[in-house]
């Protein structure tokens, strides 16, 4: 167990607080139980009070159907087929796969479920602390624009997936809030981060798991990005001066290895700007190698759990990489699998998948992104690195590049490129802005049940205007919940087939709101195109 969890029981008017304390500091002052009258918090218990916001985060990011699910499984590198052993699921994945979803499915209504989950969480401790309930001596003002920080990423996630949503920062209202457009949400996460991000730590070393100065920089630089996606109207200068700051405050650098940015000790990589903190008894949801790898799996890392064998690579995105770049192995699992005691070969991962109806369990290579330490529970204690510094110098390669600026955007990639080939072929690392300037090498098409792509509608990659910066994306970013979002801001995810999605409707690009909640609030209008 990599972190100490402690909890700050309070009077029942103020409810139950969970904390995570620093992954350094074993000292912590332990209350088993803290009446409200006695309890004069400082900024030191700012960790304490915000805790369950962050904890709520673990099961909307890499819960089941979390927001991982949904960014990876609409997109091009990773599906769910049917196997041996089920996950059909009434059509579930297929319907992810095909952009066939409707307003009554369970894996969009999840996330935005979670999202709100979060917000209230927010809203009321932020209620709290107006009323009076937590009177903090001292911090308070970095307290609220924390608060207003974390619920403004939950309302990011909902920005990007559902666009036209609620906006509720009032905990004790109960009238059925007023739905407002993407634009409006888009405003007002903006308006929340700028305000708050002066006002918080600009400290690395104490803030790991929560949102300070550089993450919320980070999470406007995102915002930035897609702004044209939200808005309309670009914003690559903004994007382009918040990864300035970062650059420029050299609180951040890249790892030296690509593969400690995503270990089960990857709380200590300098590289990670927000993370999600899980751990394998105290913060369990990380259960991507239970999705990802077959049963058989247990036997090569000596799981305490059995896995589902469920979601692979999408063979057209593994043919994509250069054989020399290092992050193909540091991404998926691929071939002969050994058991750990016998030395016989548990699995045989192959590349080929037939078809979303029929894949045998060995097929389709796996997410070996998350290392699985020897004797892994069915929760790993691996964090997500939500938003880290590779992140960042992308985001201004690929406003460079939108800006016209493309040889200046060709110096930053080369940077994130050369330790995955620093090992291998290091001359392979350099591109050009020419090189960016040219399409995709994905073999865009839906592929036959003997691997093969077929032309037709949506084929093809070399039409998509700076494809090769989409493709450099796809390398560095593979299952972390990027790629739905990249292909819709590169015009790919509604254009273009793949395995055994077809080109589908722009009104796609935006998630419907559940049915269930308009149900309940009158006040909502469901998105265009459902």
């Amino acid at each position: 167990m990599k972190k100490r969890l402690i909890v700050y029981t309070l009077a029942t008017t103020l409810g139950a607080v969970g904390a995570i304390s620093s992954c350094t500091n074993l000292d912590e002052e332990v209350y088993s139980e803290v009446l409200a009258s006695s309890f004069k918090p400082t900024e030191k218990d700012i960790p304490a009070i915000i805790a369950p916001v962050y904890a709520s985060f673990r099961g909307l990011m890499m819960g089941w159907q979390g927001y991982f699910d949904l960014q990876e499984e609409s997109a091009d590198a990773i599906a769910t087929p049917a196997r041996p052993n089920g996950w059909y699921d009434g059509g579930t994945y297929l319907r992810m796969h095909t952009h066939t979803w409707t307003p009554l499915q369970w894996q969009p209504q999840n996330t935005w479920l979670s999202s709100y989950r979060s917000i209230t969480q927010a809203n009321r401790v932020l209620a709290q602390i107006e009323a009076g309930q937590i009177a903090m001596e001292s911090g308070k003002e970095a307290l609220v624009a924390e608060l207003r920080a974390a619920r403004a990423f939950a309302y990011y996630l909902l920005l990007d997936n559902h666009g036209n949503i609620p906006i509720v920062t009032d905990f004790n209202n109960t009238e059925l809030p007023e739905q407002k457009s993407r634009q409006q949400v888009y405003e007002f996460v903006e308006k929340e981060l700028l305000e708050v991000v002066d006002l918080l730590s600009d400290d690395p070393k104490a803030t790991y798991g929560q949102l300070n100065k550089w993450g919320v920089k980070a999470l406007l630089a995102k915002i930035y990005l897609n702004a044209g996606v939200y808005t309309g109207t670009t914003q690559w200068e903004k994007c382009i001066q918040q990864a300035d700051e970062i650059i420029s405050s050299q609180k951040y650098s890249l790892d030296p290895n690509y593969s400690d940015v995503f270990t089960y000790t990857n709380q200590n990589s300098p590289e990670i700007i927000f993370a999600i903190p899980y751990d394998q008894i105290y913060g369990q949801g990380n259960i991507v190698h239970m999705k990802t790898l077959d049963p058989a799996s247990r036997f090569v890392y000596k799981m305490q759990a059995g896995p589902w064998g469920g979601n692979a690579a999408v063979p057209q995105f593994i043919d994509t990489y250069d054989a020399q770049d290092g992050r193909l192995k540091d991404t998926w699992i691929m071939g002969p699998q050994k058991n750990a005691t016998t030395g016989a070969i548990a699995i045989d991962y192959v590349k080929l998948m037939p078809s979303m109806a029929a894949t045998e369990s060995n097929e389709g290579y796996r997410i070996g992104k998350y290392k699985i330490k020897e004797g892994a529970t069915g929760a790993l204690d691996n964090d997500f690195p939500m938003l880290r510094y590779a992140d960042v110098l992308m985001m201004k390669a690929e406003s460079l590049l939108r800006m016209g600026r493309a040889d200046e955007a060709a110096v930053l990639v080369t940077q994130v490129r050369q330790r995955a080939f620093r090992d291998t072929n290091p001359a392979k690392a350099t591109v050009t802005g020419d090189d960016l300037k040219q399409g995709s090498t994905y073999e865009y098409g839906l592929q036959d049940e003997n691997g093969n792509v077929l032309s037709g509608p949506g084929s093809g990659g070399a039409d998509i205007q700076f494809g090769r910066m989409l493709d450099e994306l796809g390398w560095e970013f593979a299952a972390e919940a990027h790629r739905r979002q990249d292909l819709i801001r590169f015009g790919v995810f509604g254009t273009k087939a793949w395995f055994n999605h077809s080109p589908s409707s722009p009104s796609k690009a935006l998630f419907p709101i559940p049915a269930e909640e308009i149900n309940k609030n009158p006040k909502l209008a469901q998105n265009p195109g459902y």
